[in-house]
């Protein structure tokens, strides 16, 4: 889906007007004016294009200040800048953005008036995030020429652009759509019309599995953030990121992308999320969500944080065995041996480290460490020797002293140590399975390219990896045997490996005969 069809760019001696001027439209006109576009700026309420227009002279004059346009090229844009106060003034435009309320009655209300007011060779965009492009388009006469454009907040900043083509969206448009992102310096990525496009649509574990470890009660929100950031290598945890975003928008997307969906268990919302939002605790611009923000009664004022739970200082052991090969974790066998630690290796069964207490410490599996005498598990690090804090989870029966040479390994080799409940897959292992499963699942039902997936999801959500690349990495056994341990311990269909996963296992068993 990165190839597009034989296409250039809009060029930039053409119109192109934005309709909608909040946020996201005032952002979406920036780009275009920056790239050279004469501009029109139209919104319904009489005065806010002008008011749009004042302002972004204004973020143009920052611009200058902090030495990112000349004078000349601040002078330039503003000349191109025209304000418009009925629809027919668009009749020039190459190119129609808009940014108006997500209702889809009043996105088609205003392309079915759009279409009469610009030229037959006008290309018609939506920035919708949550809304079908196939279902906006459904009222036109020519649908042919209307696609998808969904940038991301702030526009002007953030590279992502997702292209995204309705069920009757002829390819030179999108293809054209596509090109000239890329001539605006963006990062354009190419996708079909699906339920969340690509970033709304595979990040929904991100938030799904911390808010049920929270739920199971296996960690608290600060321990959960606290494992993703410093383990995970995710540059925010996704309690701290949902109340920046906000409680209601967040848990909005969730539930529409779940109802698209026809209510697939894979998507199901939170219970505990959806108890914030009806209580108005929707995050940072309320004051408070799954943290507070309130000091002496001023929201701007950060409260202070919840630590996360962190293990006292526990003594190492002097040896251990690892028995198999730990997969993802084999880099801990060098860790443990330039710490000082008598390792010897055995290289049938397992896999396991072999604690002197006769405990084993077990990546994690999707398994359960009550099921198995004196198991202790350790969560998926994105990279064992940079990462500074390790999930460990173990049951009522495991005993101490196999949890507290757990936790005094893993200090000895630099970590902080957050021991959580019996949650089977842990915190960051089952988060990256569901990823590269909906990952998978995405690629195979024509989504979007496996390319296309990697770079929207590291530059959309700022993914230290993108799902397809974690797979590779990871083996392509491991999320199908860690989502399979979990489905059969939780079987409601939530963490069922999809065909395409499936497939992807089977044929790895064909390649190596087993």
């Amino acid at each position: 889906m990165t190839e597009t069809a034989s296409a250039s760019a809009i060029a930039p001696s053409r119109t192109v007007a934005v309709v909608g001027t909040g946020t996201m439209g005032r952002g979406i006109a920036q780009v275009a004016l920056v790239a050279g576009h004469r501009v029109r700026l139209y919104d319904a309420v009489p005065g806010r294009a002008r008011e749009a227009a004042d302002a972004l002279a204004g973020r143009l004059d920052r611009l200058v200040e902090k030495g990112r346009l000349d004078a000349a090229g601040r002078d330039g844009a503003l000349a191109r800048l025209h304000p418009a106060e009925r629809l027919d003034e668009l009749a020039d435009a190459a190119l129609v953005v808009e940014a108006v309320l997500e209702q889809l009655p009043v996105k088609q209300e205003l392309f079915g008036a759009l279409e009469g007011a610009v030229g037959e060779d006008c290309l018609l965009a939506t920035n919708t995030s949550s809304l079908s492009v196939t279902a906006i388009a459904g009222a036109l006469r020519h649908p042919g020429r209307f696609v998808g454009l969904h940038f991301f907040n702030p526009a002007p900043l953030l590279p992502l652009v997702e292209v995204v083509s309705g069920f009757a969206t002829d390819e030179a448009a999108a293809a054209t759509a596509y090109e000239t992102a890329k001539a605006w310096g963006k990062t354009p990525v190419r996708c079909t019309d699906t339920p969340g496009f690509i970033v709304n649509r595979i990040a929904r574990p991100f938030y799904a599995e911390a808010f049920a470890v929270y739920e199971e009660r296996g960690a608290d929100a600060a321990t959960i953030d606290a494992v993703l950031r410093e383990c995970g290598g995710f540059r925010m945890g996704p309690f701290e990121l949902t109340d920046l975003i906000g409680q209601d928008v967040n848990e909005a997307v969730t539930r529409s992308v779940w109802e698209s969906l026809f209510q697939s268990p894979k998507f199901t919302p939170s219970l505990a999320q959806r108890r914030l939002v009806e209580s108005g605790l929707h995050g940072r611009k309320s004051g408070r969500g799954w943290f507070g923000y309130e000091d002496s009664g001023t929201p701007s004022k950060e409260a202070a944080r919840p630590e996360p739970h962190t293990a006292p200082p526990a003594e190492a052991p002097a040896a251990v065995t690892v028995v198999g090969d730990l997969g993802p974790a084999r880099e801990l066998v060098a860790m443990m041996t330039e710490a000082g630690i008598d390792v010897k290796t055995v290289n049938e069964g397992g896999p396991y480290i072999e604690l002197p207490g006769d405990g084993q410490l077990v990546p994690a599996d999707g398994k359960t460490s009550v099921e198995f005498a004196d198991v202790v598990y350790f969560d998926l690090a994105l990279d064992y020797r940079g990462a500074t804090r390790i999930a460990l989870s173990a049951s009522e029966d495991t005993s101490e002293r196999a949890v507290t040479e757990a936790v005094g390994l893993f200090q000895k080799l630099g970590k902080e140590v957050s021991v959580i409940g019996d949650v089977p897959g842990m915190i960051v292992a089952r988060t990256v399975a569901m990823l590269v499963d909906f990952a998978a699942d995405a690629v195979a039902k024509g989504v979007a390219s496996p390319e296309d997936i990697d770079t929207a999801m590291r530059l959309g959500v700022n993914y230290p990896l993108g799902p397809v690349e974690w797979n590779r990495r990871l083996g392509q056994d491991w999320a199908y045997d860690l989502l399979s341990a979990l489905h059969e311990r939780c079987p409601t269909g939530r963490y069922a490996p999809s065909l395409a996963l499936y497939r992807q296992a089977y044929a790895g068993d064909e390649e190596t005969g087993s």
